[in-house]
């Protein structure tokens, strides 16, 4: 759904959508399971800067969304479920409008603006950008989850493997220094 300023010059859009597995491309670790269902609006909101800055009219989205995805166990690469429900309120200015002002520090409040480019921006994008920061960067199966082998890569949440355990190469330095000692 395109978001368009002239449009929003009328009047707010209201947005109630469900959009199917598939559509949203999350990369290549995260799989979306169930529809993604977002509700909200969209309107512009006039910010006045003063003196010769004039105003900017920025675009806010206010809405919610949730939707069910699969990851890979940060451990044992097995697929989790996770559920994302998140509430957004969001600003967006048009790209360039900032540009060559002189350099100032900026609030907290401009640190959330986002910008679009054109007459407008695409709701999926801003919605696959919220999913997206609602996933943990890495997700266990469970806190017990015991990986896998560093040599057959074998789950050993599923029982052991018939390797032998190899010393870590960084600790071969050290290997005859016991004897030595007790020499």
């Amino acid at each position: 759904m395109f978001i368009d300023v002239h449009e929003l010059e009328l009047h707010r859009i209201d947005f109630d959508q469900e959009l199917r597995p598939a559509v949203l491309d999350f990369g290549v670790d995260i799989r979306q399971v169930e529809p993604l269902r977002t509700k909200g609006r969209a309107e512009l909101v006039e910010e006045h800067r003063g003196g010769r800055l004039g105003s900017v009219r920025d675009i806010r989205l206010v809405g919610k969304l949730s939707t069910r995805l699969e990851l890979s166990c940060a451990r044992c690469l097995e697929p989790v479920t996770q559920d994302v429900k998140r509430d957004f309120d969001l600003f967006y200015r048009p790209q360039g409008i900032d540009a060559g002002r002189e350099e100032l520090s900026v609030t907290d409040a401009e640190a959330e603006i986002g910008y679009y480019t054109g007459d407008g921006l695409l709701l999926e994008e801003v919605l696959r950008e919220q999913v997206l920061l609602s996933v943990p960067l890495k997700i266990l199966c469970r806190n017990e989850c015991k990986g896998l082998c560093r040599q057959c890569g074998k789950n050993l949440n599923s029982g052991s493997c018939g390797c032998v355990p190899s010393a870590d190469p960084r600790w071969q330095a050290l290997e005859g220094l016991r004897e030595r000692f007790e020499k």
